[in-house]
């Protein structure tokens, strides 16, 4: 910061604390005030969407990792067992190339329609928080200026030239405060209004994608059904092989019962 920079701020400060006061009165734009909530709103709606964009991605990586380990470890479970009908390998094949050709065929178009439109959208908070950092201090600055031409019209200086020059000053500061306040009460509407057609796009890539993603899940784990034991996927489709396995949990339960009675 240069001096003249530093000079401006501890003056501000000074302004701040005398508003809080009472010794000198604020301005009060309501309209700016309303238009500044809302775009505070966007800002951390949209930094919260950038952010779950990028986690999606990050999630999708994972689960197909998990995927990937987990078909690993069926496959050493299963070993010289498996085989005979090859399911665990198939299982395995199944998921690995689902990491290696369908998450990576979605990263590129997934960043392109999705990440980096959001992230730009994103990009244009810093300027537009200058903005209002900026205009804000030309407030200060203008409700300064009106103080000290009050307190010379209240108690007259000696030098009758200090009055006119305040009013040129105070008048110079209101034009430069009413440009950016003006400006910043137009724009900010607009882009709050535009945040809905510029994101669709995105929103569709999006749902496109997810879609492509359980698509092929689905489509490559139908494969690898087709290699299960006939008579497991008939129990399965009639609901016998869960009945199956609630006895064979009782059965447990009822060992656990016992062998505690008999303790």
């Amino acid at each position: 910061m240069s001096w003249s920079g530093f000079q401006k701020a501890v003056k501000r400060a000074g302004t701040t604390v005398m508003m809080k006061t009472g010794q000198i009165e604020k301005t009060i734009d309501r309209e700016f005030e309303l238009e500044e909530r809302r775009f505070r709103t966007l800002e951390s709606a949209a930094n919260k969407l950038q952010k779950e964009a990028k986690g999606y991605l990050d999630s999708l990586r994972a689960m197909t990792a998990a995927q990937t380990r987990i078909a690993e470890t069926i496959d050493a479970f299963y070993g010289e067992s498996g085989a005979n009908d090859g399911v665990s390998k198939y299982y395995r094949t199944a998921v690995e190339d689902l990491d290696a050709d369908t998450i990576k065929a979605l990263d590129g178009p997934y960043r392109a329609t999705v990440l980096e439109p959001i992230s730009r959208f994103v990009s244009y908070f810093p300027d537009i928080n200058d903005a209002i950092k900026k205009r804000n201090h030309k407030l200060l600055d203008y409700d300064a200026m009106r103080a000290k031409v009050r307190k010379l019209v209240d108690k007259p200086a000696d030098d009758v030239a200090k009055l006119p020059k305040a009013e040129q000053d105070a008048e110079m500061a209101k034009t430069i405060y009413e440009e950016l306040n003006t400006q910043l009460v137009n724009e900010l509407p607009q882009l709050i209004d535009i945040r809905v057609p510029y994101l669709d796009p995105s929103f569709e890539a999006l749902v496109k994608i997810q879609l492509r993603f359980c698509s092929e899940a689905y489509t490559r784990m139908a494969q690898v059904q087709q290699y299960l034991d006939p008579s497991t996927r008939e129990e399965y489709a009639g609901g016998y092989l869960d009945t199956r396995v609630e006895q064979v949990l009782q059965g447990m339960r009822d060992l656990s019962i016992t062998g505690m009675s008999s303790a």
